[in-house]
């Protein structure tokens, strides 16, 4: 490029940058009588008496109940923290990267900051990375910190790859766009995490203070943490005063909880003084999920793969009614299936099926051959017919063959088993039940059979309705961590996985929905030696001995006998190879990260 081509090049970015400045100087301007209104009110009211009881009600809800002085400082009446917050801002900031956008010869041509919101997938401004050629030979930077030693940290390079995903758009000036998943080093970009896109409005009320992590001018990552105010919020945009610099484009906004509210893209000037600002502007996280999610049926199926991590949360591919296709298979298809390998970690490790109680054996229901497992492509399931739900599902994962294939859409029903003991399409019609996994869908997913696999986990007897207030944060971290672990170490993998069936549980159309899950882990350690670990996510609090309470599901790790006892399950000798089952305590513990997990 040549000198005369980089000065057009920085013109351009200048003209794009002004033009979003101009823009949100107009919208600035226009509610500038409003604005002065709720300032007003914010002298003697909180922003929970100022924004609307929608928004106020969604903010609420999404406050961690353990956390006893939120509401105190939202209105404004105490700054205290528990010391973890510095804890997970840092955990925050670990997926924000400074970008380094290059020409085609390598030349660099500015920075930018963006962040990781999918193992695969970064966020950043459309002024940014405009467009695909832009993207292609831009680099994203993570790590470029200072440390404790006022030396800067080794910087670890990912390319970007927008032949696998590029979307973008000016008015939102937002760009998604896909990122190596290894570097030229082997390092994981999956060893950053990412922010996950929460699609509620009303994660930030007008009056709340706000941080921002950022790379100002391309420097080592800072951070503006609380001096600052959400001043008005509009339909795509928010209005608030972070201090930012050149080079924090494309940053992330957060709310107290360290949830993205918002993406910087501006800042307002000061009509007064055009070197002075007098406000900055993000793009609502709310608008761009909106964007992305009209995009939806344009996706190829390798995109919608990329997009999974994200648009689950949101309901792109398995809400919408109208693209859910019902169909079922010819009894060929089953023919030849072994299902799950009880031998399959080896030889010498055989791991059963678990016994049911005797009350319990009336209950599953039988296939039409009088048989009572349904087995698929590498795993097997167990059906109920009184709750018409898997009493569970047990599959085989092998790490050394796992495959990426993208989603089957069209979703099916067993015709080896009566249809009234499958749940079928109208309990989750115009309503936000997830249609869940029990086995998830790429674990199965691997060798010669990886397809049929693929479209054997659609059926709806591997389907369960989860709440719509269900919190899979943890549950999905659980699986990812499971899978990736399998597929790092080439290992091999039993899970067993199914809902817990309680006398309380809610009826809905018919049919009562599980409130809780559980899952069981057994894999083969370098010892040689078993490991097996039992988890459950549940909104009772097992300190207090399954006591129910109301609130936020979490993730326990518990013994296998907890999992026994609440499931009338027998899981014999797999017991022994608990670690837990040594310990004095039995009531389990909460399992926030992977570095909770007892192996």
């Amino acid at each position: 490029m040549s000198s005369k081509q980089f000065d057009k090049y920085q013109s351009h970015t200048m003209d794009l940058v002004d033009l979003q400045q101009q823009h949100a100087l107009q919208r600035y301007i226009t509610r500038s009588s409003e604005r002065e209104r709720i300032a007003g009110e914010l002298q003697t009211k909180s922003p929970m008496e100022v924004d609307t009881p929608e928004r106020v009600a969604l903010r609420k809800a999404i406050i961690d109940p353990r956390d006893g002085l939120a509401i105190e400082r939202i209105i404004g009446r105490d700054d205290l923290f528990p010391i973890s917050y510095l804890e997970a801002g840092l955990q925050a900031a670990n997926p924000v990267c400074r970008i380094e956008i290059r020409d085609r010869i390598g030349r660099v041509l500015g920075h930018a900051t963006g962040f990781l919101v999918s193992p695969s997938l970064l966020l950043t401004n459309n002024h940014v990375l405009e467009k695909f050629d832009t993207a292609q030979f831009s680099v994203a930077q993570f790590n470029y910190e200072v440390g404790l030693d006022l030396k800067e940290r080794p910087i670890k390079t990912f390319r970007l790859t927008p032949e696998r995903l590029f979307i973008t758009d000016q008015k939102l000036d937002f760009t998604l766009v896909a990122i190596e998943e290894v570097s030229a080093d082997g390092t994981n970009v999956s060893d950053f995490g990412f922010l996950p896109l929460i699609p509620q409005t009303g994660k930030g009320l007008v009056g709340e203070c706000v941080s921002i992590i950022q790379h100002p001018s391309g420097a080592p990552k800072a951070v503006a943490i609380r001096e600052n105010q959400i001043m008005d919020v509009f339909d795509d945009y928010i209005h608030y005063s972070t201090d930012t610099m050149p080079g924090s484009s494309g940053s992330p906004v957060y709310n107290d909880e360290w949830i993205v509210i918002s993406l910087h893209h501006a800042g307002v000037p000061d009509p007064k003084n055009r070197t002075e600002f007098i406000a900055n502007e993000g793009i609502r996280i709310s608008s761009i999920i909106q964007f992305v999610v009209k995009q939806g049926a344009n996706f190829s199926d390798d995109q919608k793969l990329l997009l999974t991590d994200i648009v689950k949360e949101w309901g792109v591919l398995d809400h919408t009614d109208e693209e859910m296709v019902v169909e079922e298979l010819s009894g060929s298809w089953y023919e030849g299936a072994t299902g799950y390998d009880t031998r399959f970690l080896g030889k010498d490790y055989e791991v059963a099926h678990p016994k049911f109680q005797s009350d319990l054996e009336q209950d599953i229901a039988l296939l039409k051959d009088g048989s009572n497992v349904l087995h698929y492509t590498h795993f097997s399931i167990v059906m109920s017919k009184s709750r018409r739900l898997a009493y569970y599902t047990v599959v085989n994962i092998d790490g050394n063959q796992l495959m990426k294939i993208g989603r089957n859409d069209k979703w099916y029903l067993d015709s080896r088993i009566e249809t009234e003991y499958q749940c079928d399409p109208e309990l989750y019609k115009n309503n936000s039940l997830d249609r869940g996994h029990l086995v998830r869908r790429l674990d199965p997913v691997w060798g010669d059979s990886a397809e049929k696999a693929n479209k054997d986990t659609f059926h709806f007897t591997n389907c369960a309705p989860q709440h719509d207030k269900l919190n899979q944060k943890s549950w999905l971290d659980l699986e990812n961590y499971i899978l990736d672990n399998a597929e790092i170490a080439n290992l091999k993998v039993t899970v067993f996985t199914g809902p817990v069936f309680r006398m309380d549980d809610v009826i809905y159309r018919g049919v009562q929905i599980p409130a809780e899950f559980w899952k069981i882990a057994v894999i083969v350690k370098k010892d040689g030696n078993l490991s097996a670990t039992a988890y459950l996510q549940t909104q009772k609090n097992l300190i207090d001995d399954l006591e129910f309470v109301y609130g936020e599901y979490k993730t326990y790790q518990v013994p296998i006998s907890k999992i026994e006892a609440i499931t009338g399950l027998d899981f014999e000798e797999l017991r022994n190879h608990d670690p837990l089952n040594q310990l004095e305590s039995t009531t389990g513990h909460v399992i926030d990260s992977p570095r909770d997990i007892t192996l």
